[in-house]
């Protein structure tokens, strides 16, 4: 799972499925998380028509430009229609955040050739990542 990891992390343009206008939800969290450390990233909500100044997309097919990554921060059963859908759109990195993933999703992906992470947090993984030593201070 490394390796892939590091896959993921070396591309540029990240899809978050999820994206949110709260501060308070890890959509919003790992949208601006991302965006810092330099990615481009693309706000995909149908409820939204704009994050923080970023133009929010109704759905990975509206997003003009071809993305390398999908980051899912979404129920279980969203998920499971999600990665139908980059199969069909032909991506091929999916991201399913702690909480997103489900048996079925991750079948469907293996199944399908499709690269998949979970139970790992995006915004633990990469570059720019601020570690914390054991007393809690960024080191």
């Amino acid at each position: 799972m490394r390796e892939l990891i590091e896959e993921f992390m070396a591309q540029e343009k990240f899809a978050i499925v999820g994206a949110s206008d709260n501060p308070g939800k890890y959509g919003n969290e790992i949208l601006h998380d991302l965006k810092s450390r330099g990615y481009k990233v693309y706000p995909v909500n149908p409820r939204l028509e704009e994050i923080d100044g970023m133009k929010c997309y109704p759905s990975l097919s509206d997003i003009p430009v071809i993305v390398d990554v999908i980051d899912l921060v979404v129920p279980p059963p969203v998920t499971e229609k999600v990665v139908r859908e980059c199969q069909r759109l032909g991506l091929k990195r999916i991201w399913m955040q702690p909480g997103s993933e489900s048996q079925e999703a991750i079948g469907f992906c293996d199944a399908n050739g499709l690269g998949v992470v979970h139970d790992v947090c995006v915004m633990m993984s990469g570059p720019n990542v601020k570690k914390r030593s054991s007393n809690g201070e960024e080191e």
